[in-house]
C-alpha cells in the first residue's frame, strides 16, 4: 500500500480528484492498520467499517490519527454518520477542499 507523504497544506492545493485519491490512500492505510490487515489485503470501501470488524475504540484512535495527519478536527458523529470508508473519504475531501469543492451542502 503506498503511503502518502503529502502535507495537509499540499493536500489543500491539489485538484479535487487528486485530493480524493490522496485521502483515500491515507484512510485505507489507517483502516488496514486498525483492522490488522496486510498491505495486499482487499479493503471494501462500501462496507460499513463496523461490519469489517472495527470497534468504537479503534475508530476513536483512527479518528485521532486522521486529525493529526490531516491537521483538522473531525466531529465524532461524522464517523457514525459516514459508516463506510468511501463515505468518510468523501466527507474528508469536502473538509479539506473547502466550499469551493462544488459538493452539495450537508443535509
Amino acid at each position: 500500500m503506498p503511503e502518502t507523504n503529502t502535507s495537509p497544506a499540499e493536500l489543500r492545493e491539489l485538484p479535487a480528484h487528486e485530493l480524493r485519491e490522496e485521502i483515500e490512500v491515507l484512510v485505507v492505510e489507517l483502516f488496514k492498520a486498525a483492522l490488522l490487515m496486510e498491505d495486499d489485503d482487499e479493503l471494501s470501501l462500501e462496507t460499513s467499517y463496523f461490519d469489517l470488524g472495527l470497534t468504537s475504540l479503534k475508530l476513536t484512535v483512527l479518528k485521532q490519527n486522521l486529525e493529526e495527519r490531516l491537521e483538522l478536527s473531525i466531529n465524532t458523529n461524522v464517523l457514525f454518520n459516514e459508516p463506510t470508508v468511501e463515505q468518510l473519504v468523501h466527507h474528508l475531501t469536502g473538509l479539506l477542499a473547502g466550499p469551493s469543492a462544488g459538493s452539495p451542502p450537508a443535509q
